[in-house]
C-alpha cells in the first residue's frame, strides 16, 4: 500500500484541467471571483492602505496586482497583502469539514505567481482546486488545538502546493515542498481573533507569503522532514492526524465544492444566529423588531460559537466575533453587512445598549450535531410579555443550503462596483467566469492594474 504522502504528491503532479468535473471548475471559477472581491473590498480598509504604503515602492517591481488599490508589486509582496486584506471584511469563503478558510490562503499566492509567469486561465484553475484540496483535506485529517486560530495553519501547504503545481513540479519536489512548506506555519491564538487583535487579519497573508517562499527554499536546496503533515498536524498543533482522510475518495470528492461562501461581514460561527434572527423578523407582520420592543434576547448554540458573547466589543474586528454584537447591529441597521460592523456602527448606543441584553450560551446537544451541522436557537422576549424564537439546523451557504449563483454574482458586485466601478467590474467578472479562455492570466488583472 502506497504511502499516503506519495499518494498526494502523485495525484497533485498528475492531475490536470482536463482531468477536473465541470462543476469543480465552475465553482473554482466562483471562488476566484468571489475571493478577488474581498480582496480589494478589504483593502480600502485604513491598515491595508497603510501597509501597501510602506512596503511598495515607486518603481519597484511589478508582478503582480493588488486589485484594490490599481497597482502592482513583487509576487511575495502582493501574496502577503493580498491575503491580509481578503481577511478584513470577514466575506471570504470557507469549509465548514475542514474548520477553516482555504481559498484566501491559496489564491493570492496563486496570483500573483501566475500573473508574473505570464500563465494561463487553465494552470491557475487547476492550482487553486489542487493547493484547496491538500489544505482543506489537512483540516479534516486534524483537529487543530482549541487555543489556536486555523489561519495560518494549513493553509500554508495549500498555497505552496499551488505554486508548485503552477512551476511544474514532479513527485520528489513536491513531496519536499510539501514537507517544508508543513513547518513554515504561524503560531495562531484564537484568543487574538476574540480580543479584535488585527495582527490576526495578517495571518493568511503570512501564509500566501510562505507558500511563495517555500518555492524559493526548495528550489535554493532546502529540505523539510520525511512526513512533515504528520508531525506539524498530528502532534504539535494537534494530537490527531488521519493520514487515510487525506486520500479518502480523492480525486472523486473534490473539497472546494464543499465549501460556503458568505454574505454576512461576520465570523461564520455569528451565521447560525443571525439566520434564526432572518426567520424571527421574516415572521412579523411589520418585517422589523425595534430595539426598544426588546426586553431580552437568548441564544443557544454550539460550542465553538459560544465561545463569542463578548457584549462590549472593542473595535470592528472584536464586533465580527460577538454575537451579541451580530445580532443588535442587524437589528438596529436591518442586515449585518460591511456598514453594519464599521466603526460608526460598532458604537453605535442603541446598538451597544441592545448587545447587553443579548445573552449566549451552549447547548451540548447542538454542540453534538458538528461538523456536519452549525446549529442555533433565538429566543426573543418582548417588553409586552410575548416570546417569539426560531432555530436553524444549518448556516445559508453551507454545502447543504448553497447559496445561488445569482447571490454570488450579486454580492462581487456589490462589494467591487464601488471600487472598479460597474463597466470594469463587469469585464473582470465575464473574465473569471471564462478564465479557461485564458491564454494570460494578465488578460483580466491589466483591467485592474497595467502592466509596465
Amino acid at each position: 500500500m502506497r504511502d499516503y504522502l506519495d499518494h498526494i504528491t502523485s495525484y497533485v503532479c498528475d492531475t490536470s484541467f482536463d482531468d477536473l468535473p465541470p462543476e469543480v471548475i465552475t465553482r473554482a471559477k466562483e471562488v476566484l471571483a468571489d475571493t478577488m472581491a474581498v480582496i480589494a473590498a478589504g483593502s480600502q480598509e485604513d491598515e491595508v492602505k497603510s501597509l501597501i504604503k510602506k512596503k511598495v515602492y515607486p518603481g519597484g517591481p511589478c508582478e503582480s496586482t493588488l486589485p484594490g488599490a490599481g497597482i502592482r508589486t513583487e509576487m511575495i509582496k502582493a501574496g502577503l497583502i493580498n491575503g491580509t486584506a481578503g481577511t478584513f471584511l470577514e466575506l471570504d469563503e470557507g469549509n465548514q469539514f475542514a474548520r477553516g478558510h482555504a481559498s484566501i490562503h491559496v489564491v493570492p499566492a496563486a496570483l500573483a505567481v501566475a500573473e508574473k509567469n505570464r500563465l494561463s486561465g487553465k494552470e491557475l484553475l487547476t492550482a487553486l482546486v489542487l493547493g484547496y484540496e491538500v489544505c482543506a483535506r489537512i483540516g479534516i485529517a486534524c483537529k487543530i488545538r482549541m487555543s489556536m486560530h486555523p489561519h495560518g495553519t494549513w493553509g500554508t501547504v495549500g498555497a505552496a502546493v499551488a505554486v508548485a503545481k503552477l512551476m511544474g513540479y514532479k513527485e520528489p519536489a513536491m513531496k519536499e515542498i510539501i514537507n517544508v512548506s508543513s513547518s513554515l506555519g504561524l503560531a495562531t491564538s484564537r484568543r487574538t481573533m476574540l480580543e479584535g487583535g488585527t495582527v490576526r487579519n495578517v495571518y493568511a497573508g503570512v501564509s500566501a507569503y510562505m507558500g511563495i517562499f517555500a518555492h524559493d527554499l526548495v528550489q535554493s536546496g532546502f529540505t523539510g522532514e520525511a512526513d512533515g503533515l504528520k508531525t506539524i498536524f498530528g502532534s504539535v498543533i494537534s494530537d490527531s492526524f488521519n493520514p487515510e482522510i487525506m486520500t479518502e475518495a480523492l480525486g472523486r470528492r473534490f473539497e472546494i465544492t464543499r465549501n460556503y461562501f458568505k454574505l454576512h461581514a461576520c465570523c461564520r460561527y455569528n451565521h447560525g444566529s443571525l439566520d434564526a434572527l432572518e426567520k424571527i423578523i421574516a415572521g412579523r407582520r411589520e418585517g422589523v423588531i425595534r430595539p426598544d420592543e426588546i426586553d431580552s434576547i437568548e441564544v443557544k448554540t454550539y460550542s465553538l460559537a459560544a465561545q463569542l458573547c463578548d457584549k462590549n466589543p472593542g473595535n470592528t474586528l472584536a464586533a465580527k466575533f460577538s454575537i451579541p454584537f451580530a445580532i443588535s447591529t442587524y437589528i438596529v441597521h436591518g442586515e449585518a453587512g460591511i456598514e453594519s460592523f464599521k466603526a460608526k456602527a460598532v458604537n453605535d448606543p442603541t446598538t451597544r445598549a441592545l448587545a447587553q441584553k443579548v445573552t449566549v450560551s451552549e447547548d451540548p446537544d447542538l454542540t453534538a450535531m458538528m461538523p456536519d451541522r452549525r446549529p442555533s436557537r433565538v429566543r426573543i422576549k418582548l417588553v409586552n410579555g410575548e416570546m417569539i424564537e426560531a432555530e436553524t439546523f444549518m448556516n445559508k451557504g453551507d454545502f447543504e443550503d448553497p447559496y445561488g449563483a445569482d447571490d454570488l454574482e450579486k454580492k462581487y458586485f456589490r462589494l467591487v462596483d464601488p471600487i472598479w466601478g460597474q463597466e470594469t467590474a463587469e469585464k473582470v467578472f465575464s473574465h473569471f467566469m471564462t478564465a479557461e479562455e485564458l491564454e494570460d492570466i494578465n488578460q483580466v488583472t491589466t483591467l485592474l492594474a497595467p502592466l509596465e
